[in-house]
């Protein structure tokens, strides 16, 4: 599906309130909370510091979740067209990247 899609669907949601989108600075600030939500629960899972017994399992894939959500609110307000940017990264990947990871044999 079209990353388009998307952001015509959160943009369509965020724009039922008088303000849709927060500043630039505030989302993020916003996605940086995310990052560190997701950051703190595999750390949990995969890295050496235990959840507190108080604190509440929450699963990666929502937190994934609300990255994209926010990262989608930001191209929203700056007008970014995130499948032009994401072909665009994909291109620059293919060709810096070429030679620099060993590739698997077929």
């Amino acid at each position: 599906m079209s990353l388009r899609i998307y952001q015509d669907k959160i943009d369509e949601w965020a724009n039922q309130f008088e303000k849709p989108y927060w500043s630039p600075l505030s989302q993020l600030a916003r996605l940086m909370e995310e990052t560190g939500e997701l950051s703190r629960e595999i750390n949990h899972r995969y890295g050496d510091k235990p959840k507190k017994s108080t604190e509440e399992i929450k699963e990666i894939a929502d937190e994934l979740g609300d990255i994209i959500f926010t990262i989608i609110c930001i191209a929203n307000n700056l007008r970014i067209d995130l499948d032009e940017a994401f072909e665009k990264v994909l291109e620059k990947y293919k060709i810096r990247d070429i030679d620099r990871y060993k590739k698997k044999i077929c």
